[in-house]
């Protein structure tokens, strides 16, 4: 039985957690380049608490430069179990209003230009993400924020974009509309793909900054009202993840969904025909069934 090992990544105005006993700021070395910045480590009521800051302190990386495999291998690497991921969104839905919380269930992935997985020629493997987060997990986050006296949805479908741009009015009618997604955002993709391949619990938290472009009464973003929102957001947010080590608990059991055995049937390349270099730089990830 390991011990439960808390992973959060922070999104747009969440650059740090508050009050960790023990923190310090790690530098972690990935085969896969640079994670995004330091990692905070410490500890919450007795459970270890590894902070990952998205965007990096001072937010230096666009959505589309965030070194998606270098973050979720640091996290492996330094034994996280379970990871949340909390960022910035838009809504699509008048009652999932500005302030809010969404415990998303759901992606639709509109991103073009990021790597998207670890596997590649030399080691291919396919593994599900048909239930891309982890329920368990899900709901460790939904009772966390209630308990913060958030106003949380559970259930939702994130339109993953690429940015750095806003939506257009037309994309943001189709994105509601046609497709019926509930928020938009430009980070949990590949990030979510990208925690199943490394056998982590995932659970994503979107918090509501704006109605992106189609409400009729908000004709646009507005990035001033967005920071404001923003701001308490993030407040609520770290009353939320304070809360999670009580509920989750020091000792983590296999998950009943499975998340931390997705690798088990996935890996498809024969051992003869594996390349080397792919596989150390694998070491983290897929280590268990390599």
């Amino acid at each position: 039985m390991l011990e439960t090992k808390i992973g959060v990544i922070g999104g747009s105005g969440l650059y740090d957690i508050d009050g960790l006993q023990n923190s310090k700021w790690q530098a972690v070395d990935s085969p896969w380049g640079a994670p995004s910045d330091e990692l905070l480590t410490g500890t919450l009521d007795g459970v270890e608490i590894v902070f990952l800051p998205r965007h990096g302190r001072g937010h230096v990386h666009s959505p589309g430069s965030v070194p998606y495999r270098a973050n979720i291998d640091a996290l492996k690497r330094l034994g996280v179990t379970d990871v949340i991921s909390v960022s910035a969104c838009g809504s699509f839905q008048e009652h999932m209003a500005p302030g809010h919380f969404v415990i998303v269930d759901q992606f639709i992935d509109r991103t073009t230009a990021r790597e998207n997985s670890f596997f590649g020629t030399g080691c291919v493997a396919h593994v599900s993400v048909a239930h891309p987060t982890c329920p368990r997990l899900s709901q460790a986050c939904q009772d966390a924020a209630e308990a913060q006296e958030i106003t949380v949805h559970r259930g939702g479908t994130y339109l993953a974009m690429e940015g750095p741009q806003f939506s257009s009015l037309a994309e943001s009618r189709m994105y509601r509309e046609v497709w019926g997604c509930d928020v938009i955002g430009m980070t949990n993709m590949p990030e979510a793909r990208l925690a199943r391949e490394a056998e982590l619990c995932y659970a994503s938290v979107a918090m509501i900054t704006d109605y992106d472009s189609w409400h009729p009464d908000h004709g646009e973003v507005d990035v001033t009202a967005i920071i404001k929102t923003l701001m308490g957001n993030s407040a609520q947010a770290k009353g939320m993840i304070a809360r999670l080590p009580a509920l989750l608990g020091l000792e983590r059991y296999d998950c009943p969904h499975g998340c931390d055995k997705s690798l088990e049937f996935a890996i498809m390349t024969a051992p003869e025909m594996r390349s080397p270099a792919l596989l150390a730089k694998l070491d983290a990830v897929a280590g268990r069934v390599l």
